[in-house]
């Protein structure tokens, strides 16, 4: 976290809080001290925040969150670390009977149930046909992320690909902030910061939350296709979400009947 907020104030400049702007000032962005008066906070345990050293409350958090101009994601993000007294319990590595047949039964729409981690648990025929079979990649593969900067077609069928992309990878930022001791969260930030863009928006510090919108598809296939992103909560299986992407209009729909036929 305090790399996060650094990197934050960094980026601001006086004028940007209403402070006036002194000649020959060197310091880039705002200065520790004028961010803990601003947020009626001491320097020291200011700095301390910046540097690990302490835990503190959500209201103080709140109040530096306001100075640093974060946006919602970004608030989020710096509270996470302060609502529990530890990181998230693991989540379990299988998946229900119940889950599982909700997933199937959402065909032809894709639909997929993942981990914390973005790992693919289960999936639907129309989910392989969308994207690509999991069962064929290496078990390590499979996995969102992967698909979205490792797989190559990702760049094509993503129609907006650069959005989407640096979107999942600051949802990631946050997810594994939280999890620093986490080996799949190591090994995933390892092969992401292998690919160039993945490396150069990671190392800005992008935090985002999950949106529910429309993603445009462009399948070799069928077209284009418009897809509405549902994601939920699996209550009785802590970390896993369910993923179903809908169709937004009628010709996603008769695309996805065709996928799932083959034609």
């Amino acid at each position: 976290m305090g790399a996060f907020l650094r990197s934050r104030r960094e980026r601001l400049t006086p004028g940007n809080v209403g402070l006036p702007h002194a000649p020959g000032r060197r310091t880039p962005g705002l200065r520790r001290a004028e961010v803990a008066e601003l947020a009626g906070i001491s320097v020291s345990w200011y700095t301390w925040l910046e540097q690990g050293r302490v835990r503190t409350s959500e209201q103080v958090l709140r109040a530096v969150s306001r100075v640093l101009r974060l946006d919602a994601a970004e608030t989020a993000h710096v509270l996470s670390f302060v609502q529990d007294g530890g990181p998230p319990a693991d989540a379990p590595t299988w998946v229900s009977p119940n889950l599982l047949s909700l997933v199937q039964a959402m065909t032809p729409h894709p639909a997929v149930v993942l981990d914390p981690h973005w790992d693919l648990l289960a999936w639907n025929a129309g989910y392989a046909a969308l994207l690509t079979d999991p069962a064929r990649l290496h078990p390590k593969q499979r996995n969102l992320l992967w698909l979205v900067f490792r797989w190559p077609p990702a760049r094509t069928l993503l129609a907006d690909w650069e959005h989407e992309a640096r979107a999942l990878l600051g949802q990631f930022r946050s997810r594994a902030a939280r999890r620093p001791d986490d080996p799949r969260f190591a090994e995933l930030t390892d092969e992401l910061l292998s690919d160039g863009d993945a490396a150069r928006w990671y190392e800005r510090r992008e935090t985002a939350g999950f949106q529910p919108s429309v993603r445009r598809f462009r399948h070799p296939a069928v077209g284009e296709l418009r897809l509405r992103y549902v994601k939920l909560a699996a209550v009785d299986e802590p970390g896993h979400h369910f993923l179903a992407y809908l169709p937004d209009d009628g010709d996603s729909e008769d695309a996805l009947d065709r996928l799932r036929s083959g034609q």
